[in-house]
C-alpha cells in the first residue's frame, strides 16, 4: 500500500528550488523565501511527516526516513534535478539526500546545521528535550525551544509565527525526530558531496556551535562559507533581505 504523499507548497515556474525545513518547523517558515524565490523558480516546500500540515502522517525515526519521504515527493511531482536547501534538521535530511541521490542535485546549501545529529554544542542536551516534551508536552517546549532561534528570544518578530507552527506538530514527531537525530552521523559522507555547496551560519546560534558548520566547511570539496553577524539560528527570519542575497547569488553562479 502506497505511503500518503507529503503536503506541501509549490509556487512559480521555472528551475526546481526545494526548501527543507527544520524541526518543530513547516513550510509556513519559508514564507520570504517562497516570496522571493518564486518570482523566477518553481519552490517546492514540503511539510516533512508529523509537521505543519503533513501533521497527520507518522514521522520516521531516522533522518534517512525523512530524506527518502522528501525524494518521493519529488518523484512524484516529477521533479527530477533541482536546488536543495536544507535547514537545521532540514540540513542533516539533505545531506542524506544528497548521499542517496546525488546527481539530482544542482546546488546544495547547508543553513544552520552540521554533519552530527548529536549536536555538541546545542542549548540543552537532546536528553534534556525529551524528557521536556514527555512531561510538560509541546505546548510548553515548542515555544521555549523557538526563543532560543532569535537572537532577541520571544521578542523577535518572527518568533510568534514559529511559536505557532511548533505547537501544531505531533509529539510522536517531536519524539521522533530526535531519535533520528542521535542514530545519525553524516560525516563519512561529506567527501562524496559533489554538487556545489554553500554553508550559512549564523554566528550567535545555539542549536549548531562553530563546530558544525566548520567541520561541514573542512569536509566538503570546494563548499563556500558564508557568516552571518548578529543573527541566532534562524537567519532567514532575522535578516531575510540579506539571506535571500546570499543565496541568489550563490544559485546564480556558474
Amino acid at each position: 500500500m502506497a505511503r500518503e504523499t507529503l503536503t506541501y507548497q509549490r509556487v512559480g515556474a521555472g528551475d526546481p528550488l526545494v526548501l527543507v525545513h527544520g524541526y518543530l518547523g513547516s513550510s509556513e517558515m519559508w514564507r520570504d523565501q517562497i516570496r522571493h524565490f518564486s518570482a523566477s523558480r518553481d519552490v517546492i516546500a514540503p511539510n516533512l511527516p508529523g509537521f505543519g500540515d503533513s501533521a497527520h502522517l507518522t514521522a520516521p525515526d531516522r533522518i534517512e526516513g525523512y530524506a527518502a519521504r522528501v525524494l518521493e515527493l519529488l518523484d512524484e511531482l516529477g521533479v527530477d534535478r533541482f536546488d536543495l536547501i536544507g535547514h537545521s534538521m532540514g540540513g542533516m535530511i539533505v545531506q542524506q539526500m544528497a548521499a542517496m541521490a546525488g546527481p539530482r542535485i544542482l546546488k546544495l546549501v547547508l543553513y544552520g546545521t552540521g554533519p552530527v545529529g548529536v549536536m555538541p554544542n546545542r542549548f540543552e542536551p537532546i536528553e534534556v528535550s525529551r524528557q521536556k516534551l514527555r512531561d510538560e508536552g509541546l505546548a510548553s517546549t515548542a515555544p521555549r525551544i523557538a526563543a532560543t532561534w532569535f537572537l532577541l528570544g520571544a521578542e523577535a518578530e518572527g518568533y510568534p509565527l514559529c511559536e505557532k507552527i511548533g505547537v501544531e506538530a505531533t509529539l510522536q514527531a517531536a519524539l521522533a525526530s530526535l531519535d533520528a537525530w542521535e542514530h545519525w552521523d553524516g560525516r563519512p559522507a561529506l567527501a562524496g558531496i559533489s554538487s556545489p555547496t554553500l554553508i550559512v551560519w549564523g554566528d550567535h546560534d545555539r542549536s549548531y556551535g562553530w563546530s558544525q558548520p566548520e567541520a561541514l566547511w573542512q569536509g566538503i570539496p570546494g563548499c563556500n562559507l558564508a557568516v552571518v553577524p548578529g543573527c541566532a539560528h534562524n537567519v532567514h527570519m532575522e535578516k531575510p533581505e540579506l539571506f535571500n542575497s546570499l543565496i541568489a547569488d550563490f544559485l546564480a553562479g556558474g
